[in-house]
């Protein structure tokens, strides 16, 4: 894996950690079943492992690839919780930056 493949993938985490924050707080303003506890739950540990995944790879920790394994399959999860909210710019942009978490973070895991 180059150190290009890394750093975007570092980016890919950074960004969807920082979309996923911003999701929470769009979510309890909405509320109903975007403030549910597993919604607000799964945001926040997205977040949560997205950023201990870029840590992990910037630090040049050989666990990075467990810790990205996990991210890939929590990214992806996330990003079907976001799609199934229905019709909403917010929801969409989460999805988004989860699936192409998910994607990088999975080609990081099997390296």
């Amino acid at each position: 894996m180059s150190d290009h493949n890394m750093n975007e993938c570092i980016d890919n985490c950074i960004k969807c950690a920082v979309v996923c924050v911003e999701t929470v707080k769009h979510c309890l303003t909405k509320g109903g079943q975007h403030a549910s506890p597993e919604h607000i739950g799964l945001l926040q540990t997205c977040a949560d492992i997205c950023t201990v995944s870029a840590n992990a790879m910037l630090r040049g920790i050989e666990g990075h690839k467990v810790t990205c394994g996990a991210c890939a399959e929590i990214c992806r999860q996330c990003a079907e919780a976001c799609e199934r909210m229905g019709d909403d710019e917010a929801m969409r942009r989460c999805a988004e930056a989860c699936r192409r978490c998910a994607e990088s973070c999975a080609q990081m895991a099997s390296m």
